[in-house]
């Protein structure tokens, strides 16, 4: 971004000649005079929250939610940092719980056109969360689709009006590499409603492509989050790259595909889990 005329160097400033002045961000990537909404911005080590951060960064104004009061939190944070930020307290698992985001929206005006599908659950290794293999209970089962996959759905549905009226739209959905390419044992809903965000990304990209919005996906791998349990961090540094990822390198991804610069890319899902999904050998 360039610089306010205060804060431009001057001549007199003591900089070597060979440091070249900051150039504005390019059109390409610039987000300034958009407006993006993230759910599933409540932790302030996820995915969502450090896609927020970057989103603003590129000069959007940014909706983080989540599902309790802490969301507030994360958009106090994201504005001491000069984006122009703040939070919706919703669920998404149920039309009812949909229409708290459409209402939160309509109260203050906003109207997104870039959506990050980042709100469900991680997998296997949340003690709250609901998994089990093929014998799983039906309510375990409808419940994981309902969190993982149709938290899309509904979200996707409360903003996608927004999209088509300005001609203009980005949808990002953080899905997984669990399902789509791989799968956990003793996981089976998880893996299904996850490999669902890829259905569903690309019929919107077929139904969307005309309307100028564009869907994609990007499916993590072992991603350092404060839900990773030890036994995930040890799998993630049997990867290629020797490592888990971070939330901001996640967020790299997702930041892309929301940019101006990513209008021919649709329908596709982007893997960002280290090399882990190509290797045969892991140790």
């Amino acid at each position: 971004m360039s610089l306010p005329a205060s804060d431009s160097l001057s001549a007199s400033d003591s900089l070597p000649a060979s440091v070249p002045a900051p150039l504005p961000l390019p059109a390409a990537w610039s987000l300034a005079g958009r407006t993006a909404l993230v759910t599933g911005s409540g932790s302030a080590s996820g995915i969502g929250f450090a896609a927020a951060r970057m989103l603003g960064e590129l000069g959007a104004r940014v909706v983080v939610t989540a599902t309790t009061g802490r969301v507030h939190e994360r958009a106090a944070e994201l504005r001491e940092l000069g984006v122009d930020a703040s939070g919706i307290v919703c669920t998404l698992d149920s039309e009812a719980g949909a229409r708290m985001l459409a209402d939160g929206l309509a109260e203050a005006g906003l109207t997104p056109t870039i959506l990050v599908n980042n709100a469900g659950m991680v997998a296997v290794g949340d003690a709250e969360m609901a998994h089990g293999d093929i014998l799983s209970s039906t309510a375990d089962w409808e419940r994981g689709l309902a969190i993982n996959l149709s938290t899309a759905f509904h979200a996707t549905r409360a903003v996608i009006g927004f999209m088509r009226a300005a001609g203009w739209g980005r949808i990002v959905t953080v899905s997984s590499v669990s399902g789509p390419v791989m799968a956990s044992r003793g996981d089976v809903a998880y893996a299904a409603a996850k490999a669902g965000l890829a259905g569903l990304t690309r019929a919107l990209a077929v139904d969307e492509s005309p309307r100028g919005i564009t869907a994609n996906a990007v499916a993590p791998g072992w991603i350092a989050t404060g839900s990773q349990l030890p036994s995930e961090e040890i799998e993630g540094g049997l990867v290629p790259a020797g490592r888990s990822g971070t939330a901001a390198e996640v967020a790299s991804v997702i930041a892309w595909l929301a940019s101006p610069g990513a209008s021919y890319v649709t329908g596709q899902a982007v893997v960002v889990d280290g090399g882990n999904s190509v290797a045969e050998e892991r140790r």
